[in-house]
């Protein structure tokens, strides 16, 4: 028996919400998938997640939000937030942050999903080392499942891929986010752990990775703050779909996800 795991990559902004609000069933049903999982970091107006779009994406049948950096951009949510079991943000941040790295979730059919969220440290903040934190969720997470999926929230594409092959035959999948740019480079790693570089972005392609055009050119002429508002058009749903045996937990398939809104 196997089952189907839908990971959608990072959404930006109402655009992104709205591609889902269209798109995310009839993915379900051609892909007889399971679980999905998104990453939300970017769901309110591009940056940081609010009560009200996660009760919206959570109504469209998301099961589980991941996060990263951007999760503590609404500074006065986060309590409320992450007191939510169904949101995590990456588990290798200090001690006593609020909320939690990783999460249970169960199918229908009763299998449990451990998802596991990471933050990069390449061009990012210094946080707790990644490959050492996953080291100690994975053996803790392996109590309750066989099925462990990994986001690793991060820039570089050398410690993504370090960190996929570090975990290979481990967990049943790593797949990157943060950069908004979808990689082709699904594959199955050796001992059975289905690996992508970053799943990509849901939200406008007519756009810098989600923002305004114009106003991110004119912050890399002048290097002056700059106001973002999220591009509207050209919308596209990028994400990956990863079949796993519920026994060993290992991937069968992956697939890549890009469609147009």
């Amino acid at each position: 028996m196997s089952i189907k795991i839908l990971f959608i990559g990072d959404i930006v902004g109402k655009p992104g919400r709205q591609a889902l609000s269209r798109e995310l069933h009839r993915l379900v049903d051609r892909h007889n998938v399971d679980i999905v999982i998104a990453n939300g970091e970017n769901t309110a107006g591009g940056f940081g997640l609010t009560a009200e779009t996660a009760r919206e994406l959570f109504s469209q049948g998301i099961h589980l939000l991941t996060s990263g950096n951007h999760i503590w951009d609404k500074k006065e949510q986060i309590p409320h937030l992450l007191a939510d079991p169904r949101i995590i943000r990456p588990a290798n941040y200090p001690a006593g942050t609020p909320g939690t790295g990783s999460a249970i979730v169960t199918t229908p059919g009763g299998c449990k999903v451990a998802v596991l969220n990471l933050e990069g440290r390449v061009f990012m903040k210094t946080l707790e080392c990644p490959f050492l934190v996953a080291d100690r969720e994975i053996e803790r997470l392996k109590l309750e499942t066989q099925i462990i999926f990994v986001d690793f929230h991060a820039e570089a594409s050398s410690e993504k891929s370090a960190l996929g092959w570090y975990l290979d035959g481990r967990v049943s999948a790593v797949i990157g986010t943060h950069t908004h740019v979808q990689t082709a480079d699904e594959r199955i790693l050796t001992k059975g752990t289905a690996f992508m570089t970053d799943a990509g972005m849901t939200g406008s392609f007519d756009s810098v990775i989600g923002m305004g055009k114009e106003e991110t050119i004119q912050k890399f002429l002048t290097q002056l703050p700059a106001k973002f508002e999220v591009g509207k058009k050209d919308i596209r749903l990028n994400g990956v779909v990863v079949a796993v045996d519920e026994q060993s937990g290992k991937a069968l398939s992956i697939d890549r996800i890009n469609i147009s809104c």
